[in-house]
């Protein structure tokens, strides 16, 4: 008999965008690729990572909620910076996920994915950027499930929700990528358990006119729905090389910037008429301390391509 095998691809994410804190993502034009193949017995390549190769690996634990990893040979092909605030965790559940979906044909669909997923995130932002790749904007419901299983829903916080739409025409992003890396847990630390009604309505404002101008293409309305008032400038002791480019984005020719989820990562936002540009003015002003990448938005989630 032949082994079974299958080739995942994940996109990374960057989470928040700026005002849309723990509730908006996008899938970025960078992947997770990893292979499984039905072996004499388990094994895990990390290729080019330094993550752990035993079933504390979180592949290898996403994979096993589903289905048990013996027998199963996992081989890392690539995949985003670990710690640097692109999904890399994101990627890395959903990727295990997806194989395990995929090679005993459980059939799941993408809402279970994501609250599968979830559960083991602690977030459905990235998660659902890596699932149905373009940008969403996650929730919680009751789900679609038999009364009592919603009512149950409802009162843990509810199920995890995503509605996605594409990336606009003309909308490019840059990754200014630090080398050190900062923790989700640290970063979440920095964030106070309740912050001033006034932060939190200029966060609805922006996060509105964000998702209005990414809807009609309309990148003034976009530039003007980057800022964020609840979580960026709590955290610049983290990373204030991070915060200072942030700051001065638009001294630059971009549209604006946005700490990349949980950072240290910057995702600039430029147009595609721009990028080139703004690519070779950040790589002059941050070529010391980062790694300068085009990043373009994807429209497209987790795959399983032919082989």
């Amino acid at each position: 008999m032949t082994a079974r095998r299958r080739l995942v691809r994940v996109p990374a994410s960057s989470a928040n965008l700026g005002p849309g804190y723990d509730v908006m993502a996008a899938a970025v034009d960078l992947f997770l690729e990893l292979e499984v193949e039905e072996a004499g017995g388990f094994s895990l390549d990390p290729g080019p990572l330094e993550v752990p190769t035993g079933r504390d690996n979180l592949i290898v634990r996403a994979f096993e909620s589903l289905h048990s990893a013996d027998g199963i040979a996992f081989r890392l092909k690539q995949a985003p910076p670990l710690a640097r605030g692109l999904g890399s965790s994101a990627a890395a559940i959903v990727a295990g996920l997806v194989a395990a979906d995929h090679l005993y044909e459980l059939a799941l669909s993408q809402e279970e994915l994501l609250a599968r997923a979830t559960e083991i995130e602690g977030h459905p932002d990235n998660v659902a950027a890596a699932i149905y790749g373009g940008f969403v904007i996650c929730g919680r419901g009751a789900g679609n499930g038999p009364t009592e299983a919603r009512d149950a829903a409802v009162s843990a916080g509810g199920v995890p929700t995503a509605a996605r739409f594409d990336p606009p025409g003309g909308l490019e992003g840059i990754a200014v990528i630090p080398a050190e890396e900062v923790s989700t847990e640290r970063a979440r630390e920095a964030i106070p358990a309740e912050v001033p009604l006034a932060d939190a309505v200029a966060n609805i404002g922006a996060a509105s006119r964000l998702v209005l101008g990414l809807q009609r293409a309309d990148l003034d309305l976009v530039a003007a729905g980057l800022a964020d008032s609840i979580h960026q400038e709590r955290r610049r002791a983290l990373y204030p090389r991070s915060m200072d480019l942030v700051d001065s984005a638009r001294e630059l020719g971009a549209l604006g910037a946005t700490i990349s989820g949980a950072g240290p990562t910057v995702l600039v936002w430029t147009t595609w008429q721009d990028a080139g540009k703004v690519a070779e003015a950040l790589h002059d002003r941050c070529a010391e301390w980062a790694e300068i990448r085009r990043l373009p938005f994807t429209p497209h989630g987790a795959d399983v391509p032919e082989l």
